[in-house]
C-alpha cells in the first residue's frame, strides 16, 4: 500500500523576489518607473522612487497566499 505523504506548500518564487515582510505583518515592495528612460524624469521624482512602498491592505491576503512561509 502506498504511503500517504504530506505535500509541501510551495512559495511563489516571483512574489518572493518582489515583496518583503514588515515587522507589523504587512508587505513592502519596490516602486515602478525607475529602470530606464530616466533622463526625462526629474531628480526629485527619481529620488522619491528609491524608497520602498507598503502594499495596500486589500492586496495583503493575496500575497500571503503566494508566500505561505512568510
Amino acid at each position: 500500500m502506498a504511503k500517504k505523504v504530506k505535500v509541501k506548500i510551495k512559495t511563489n518564487r516571483g512574489a518572493a523576489k518582489r515583496f518583503k515582510k514588515t515587522g507589523s505583518g504587512g508587505f513592502k515592495h519596490r516602486q515602478s518607473h525607475r529602470n530606464h528612460i530616466l533622463t526625462k524624469k526629474s531628480s526629485k521624482r527619481v529620488r522619491q522612487l528609491r524608497s520602498m512602498k507598503n502594499v495596500s491592505e486589500t492586496d495583503v491576503d493575496r500575497i500571503l497566499q503566494m508566500l505561505p512561509n512568510g
